[in-house]
């Protein structure tokens, strides 16, 4: 028998995990009202803006991955592209060599509402006022502060004074930070939702018309015209240490809106896995799949020196493809094609050896090798800036001052399901605009200032996220979702989780539960953009003779803290209707329900 630190939820009627208690339950009491999976995931997420405030927001990033039972697996795109004034030309003009990690040049148009919005008009059943009752009441009428927000609110505050009032009067308000595990509320942001529900609502009776007034009172009513006011006049300190006007205007946000698109997939071991486009990083889950299908991983060891070596060097190789070639498919050719392709992995699975490279090795694929040559050129560049750290968002959970992202995934009693990864418009990321409760995105930080590359900045091109859901059906009819906060390590994560699930048939929880890690060796997403060749961490519990041997094998090892790495959650639904899921212990905060 297998021992983990909490039961693998089961039951036939629904499940709802996600990164925050009270959104989870609040997911199940959509599901307990009748509401579908889409519902449930609309309210989870409205919720998760509300209670985890520093790692996303309304004006976020999301990307999800669905199934409707019986029909084929579906990506919602709300990671919305940067502005018509994001050129090259006025970013150089600042004398900047990166775009900073905070402030409004950062900023790319808000997507996350309008992709939620999306989902619930065409695929859920419940009416707006339904899934957002539950944020709105947290928001005017508070919720316990989490001590980790509470932390970095604190550490936070004098900047937000000096530099940030607007955030200053949200986050501290009558001058004090909250208190761990307080009740803390938002009167903004719960008048900003009511505001958008009173709105569609006047479009008359039929929900989808209410749905669609609510989008509109978004990009281009109260909410576009707070946002525009804002931007036009603010000049705002951001990472960079000195101050910056945004770009972003009303026009920008009346000109787009969140669409659907095919899944990208890949066959391994039974299982199909779905993920998003090459415009996140997804694909790389898929390309280090591609690479360890050569690999006779069952053979080794789950918690091994051997296999983490090799899996930690399928993904260096797969993340530097990442860098050198994933960009917007709608602005720019990626080879993903090839980069998927048996022939290309059988030659990248031959490069792994004993020892752990240094190298940055991204495959020289015809007709792009000047892409290759220019990540190469990139990673070797040291763009180091001493104060950035506060605004990078991987790992959060090891300092209080960064911003991070968000996960739930949901099954229905109908078979559907949904995983999104909702992220950005952190409180760290910008000023809360006046009125609204809540601060824009900082997602153009994965541009670059350099022509000629898929991630060169250009206004309507997205930037390429670090944002992936998981969605896997295997032959036999098991369908599941997954994901996990995380910024560079989301995949890295997933992938571990995934082969221990795939190889050992743990069940989820205890593929939760048992320790992870992760490469440092890429080009990182997030300002400062760094590379730390040959770099590695991973948790103790993998115990000291594994941690040597990685040593031996040429890997520099960080160990970290214990129970500290990955942020996981899953459901599964098996062919017989019986549905399975599971939360990670990490940080004592998410939590999976169901019955």
């Amino acid at each position: 028998m297998t021992f983990t630190t909490r039961p693998e939820i089961r039951g036939t009627f629904g499940v709802a995990t996600s990164t925050h208690w009270i959104a989870s339950a609040v997911g199940m009491s959509i599901l307990e009202r009748g509401g579908n999976a889409f519902d449930a995931a609309v309210a989870t997420a409205i919720t998760l803006q509300v209670v985890e405030p520093h790692l996303n927001g309304p004006a976020g990033d999301m990307p999800a991955i669905f199934q409707k039972a019986g029909e084929d697996v579906q990506v919602v795109c709300a990671q919305a592209p940067a502005p018509a004034g994001a050129t090259l030309e006025h970013y150089r003009a600042q004398n900047l060599t990166l775009i900073p990690g905070s402030g409004l040049l950062a900023t790319v148009i808000p997507g996350a509402f309008d992709g939620w919005m999306l989902m619930l008009r065409d695929h859920g059943t419940m009416s707006l006022r339904d899934v957002l009752t539950h944020a709105i009441d947290y928001a005017r009428d508070g919720h316990p502060m989490l001590p980790r927000v509470a932390n970095t609110i604190a550490g936070l505050a004098d900047y937000f004074t000096e530099h940030w009032p607007t955030s200053a009067a949200v986050w501290t308000p009558n001058g004090k930070a909250p208190a761990a595990n307080a009740l803390f509320k938002n009167p903004d942001l719960a008048d900003t939702y009511d505001r958008l529900v009173t709105e569609g609502e006047a479009a008359g009776d039929d929900r989808i018309a209410q749905i669609d007034a609510a989008r509109r009172a978004w990009s281009e009513g109260f909410v576009a015209d707070a946002i525009d006011a804002y931007v036009q006049t603010a000049n705002v300190m951001d990472v960079s240490n000195e101050k910056h006007m945004g770009v972003l205007t009303k026009a920008d946000m009346a000109g787009w809106s969140a669409t659907y698109e095919p899944s990208l997939s890949y066959g391994y071991h039974g299982w199909t896995v779905h993920k998003t486009g090459p415009w996140s990083q997804g694909p790389v889950l898929l390309q280090a799949l591609a690479i360890l299908k050569h690999f006779d991983l069952a053979a080794m060891d789950p918690m091994g020196a051997e296999f983490t070596h090799t899996v930690i060097e399928a993904m260096k190789l797969a993340y530097a493809d990442r860098e050198a070639y994933y960009g917007d498919p709608l602005h720019s050719e990626i080879p993903m094609e090839y980069l998927l392709s048996d022939t290309y992995n059988a030659e990248r699975a031959k490069m792994i050896s004993a020892q752990a490279s240094t190298e940055q090795r991204p495959g020289r694929v015809p007709g792009f090798e000047h892409q290759a040559d220019a990540y190469i050129a990139r990673a070797a560049h040291d763009f180091g800036a001493a104060d950035a750290a506060p605004q990078e968002p991987t790992m959060a959970h090891l300092t209080e001052k960064r911003g991070d992202t968000v996960h739930l995934d949901i099954i229905d009693r109908w078979g559907n399901m949904v995983a999104a990864t909702p992220s950005g418009g952190w409180l760290q990321s910008n000023p809360v605009v006046p009125g609204l409760g809540f601060p824009l995105n900082s997602r153009a930080q994965m541009f670059w200032l350099e022509d000629g590359l898929p991630t060169t900045l250009a206004p309507g091109r997205r930037p390429r996220t670090t944002l992936t859901p998981s969605l896997a059906t295997h032959e036999d009819g098991r369908r599941m979702v997954f994901g996990t906060p995380g910024g560079d390590q989301q995949d890295q994560w997933q992938l571990v989780w995934f082969l221990r699930f795939v190889h050992w048939d743990m069940e989820l929880q205890a593929c939760m539960d048992a320790p992870l890690f992760h490469s440092m060796h890429f080009q990182g997403s997030f300002y400062p953009r760094e590379a730390k060749p040959g770099e590695m961490m991973l948790e103790p519990a993998f115990g000291e003779d594994t941690i040597a041997d990685l040593r031996a094998r040429g890997h520099i090892v960080h160990v970290a803290e214990p129970w500290s790495v990955g942020r996981l959650t899953a459901a599964l639904r098996d062919p017989d209707g019986i549905m399975r899921a599971a939360a990670t212990p990490r940080l004592m905060q998410a939590y999976a329900v169901g019955r």
